[in-house]
């Protein structure tokens, strides 16, 4: 475990209908970075009209960027959520915690399982080398979900607050990550102020989290925030990859 402070970097919703985006959204967050010690998490078919294509184009680059160092999660599947939630609980996070892209939030246990596997095996067979983790849309897990994670088998998950490894349920990495959001005004405003906040006050933590999206480049107050606040977090504190959380055996 790192005994410095290290900030974890993240790129979601990696899929050829944002390819532009995610280029743009890799070049701000790594400006300071010797060589690209970020994640990239990626959606097998976004929305069920962006399918990744082995031996394709953008496949091509998911290797590259895997080569060069860019640790790859599983990200679902479609990204899009379909279920029929039941609960005050799960209905108030679908509806208010994304907008209709908590897939894994409401999904059952098989099901779950069937897209986790099959998101696996698309983005290993196309890089080469096992995933990283798992990390579900918008960060929204359902029991199904929770359980097919460790039926699974993957290394690490991730949600709004912490990083564990399924298999033990050991948090690894602990507090809240910081993001941005471009749905709405007042969700730009709040995105804004936060990540000012998190500047001027963030204690530098043993282990630090900040997540980018591909919206997030069409507001250019979003991506100056972004990239002043990479800037700040980085200062005293260094880049790190997701994979030095694996277990010493799985390094």
């Amino acid at each position: 475990m790192a005994r410095s402070a290290s900030l974890l970097v993240s790129i979601h919703d990696v899929s050829p209908k944002f390819e532009g985006q995610v280029d743009r959204l890799a070049e701000l967050v790594s400006r300071d970075m010797a060589t690209p010690a970020y994640a990239m998490l990626v959606v097998p078919d976004h929305w069920g009209d962006a399918p990744i294509v082995a031996g394709s184009p953008f496949a091509s680059r998911l290797r590259a960027w895997s080569d060069a160092g860019v640790d790859m999660f599983v990200h679902g599947w479609f990204h899009l959520d379909r279920s029929e939630h039941s609960g005050a609980l799960a209905r108030f996070k679908a509806k208010r915690m994304t907008a209709g892209e908590g897939e894994f939030l409401g999904l059952d246990r098989a099901t779950a399982r069937a897209r986790m596997a099959d998101g696996r095996k698309l983005v290993e067979d196309i890089v080469g080398r096992a995933a990283t983790g798992f990390i579900a849309p918008a960060w929204l897990y359902g029991d199904g979900a929770m359980r097919a994670l460790t039926d699974e088998g993957f290394a690490l998950a991730e949600d709004h607050m912490k990083v564990w490894r399924p298999g033990t349920g050991e948090v690894v990495a602990r507090g809240p990550v910081i993001t941005w959001a471009s749905r709405s005004k007042w969700r730009i405003a709040s995105s804004l102020a936060v990540a000012a906040a998190a500047r001027a006050a963030l204690p530098r933590k043993a282990w630090m989290r900040l997540a980018v999206h591909p919206g997030d480049t069409n507001v250019p107050a979003l991506t100056d925030s972004i990239a002043r606040t990479v800037a700040s977090l980085s200062r005293g504190a260094r880049f790190a990859r997701y994979r030095e959380l694996l277990p010493a055996t799985g390094a």
